[in-house]
């Protein structure tokens, strides 16, 4: 094994066109009970918005997986989340996820850093997943037919 096949090391972002501090509550909606898989199931994810609160799968019936803990929280500019997340095996992860806004727009940042034996699905998969949870934001804030905001 090389350091290449121990770490990841990913950068996306979206821009919105809404207040900062609406897109914050958006995003903390969308890394906890709003959080859906792309099939709009939903991962019965929990986020405990403050330092030390857990992001967690809760299952029902004492069933449920520590996906990781707030490291940071400066609403409504940052929030950093560390733990396993979705790896059930020797791994660490870091996820930031900086708002800042210019020109009318905000734009969101998530990076996601991790070190450990990292399942080749889940290197495959986890750009595809992070997308779809900033599409998730993105699209709380697009007009409807009726010309307001969902």
């Amino acid at each position: 094994m090389n350091i290449d096949n121990l770490t990841l090391d990913i950068q996306q972002h979206i821009e919105v066109q809404a207040p900062i501090d609406k897109v914050f509550q958006a995003m903390l909606h969308r890394f906890g009970e709003g959080n859906t898989r792309p099939d709009g199931e939903s991962l019965q994810l929990l986020l405990e918005a403050w330092p030390g609160g857990r992001w967690y799968r809760d299952r029902g019936n004492g069933i449920g997986h520590l996906w990781g803990h707030v490291q940071v929280i400066k609403p409504p500019e940052l929030i950093e989340l560390s733990g396993p997340m979705f790896m059930s095996y020797p791994a660490i992860n870091h996820v930031e996820i900086k708002l800042s806004e210019a020109s009318g727009l905000v734009k969101v940042t998530l990076r996601h850093r991790a070190l450990g034996m990292i399942a080749d699905d889940h290197r495959k998969g986890v750009n595809s997943g992070w997308k779809h949870m900033l599409d998730a934001i993105a699209a709380d804030f697009v007009p409807t037919a009726a010309g307001r905001r969902s």
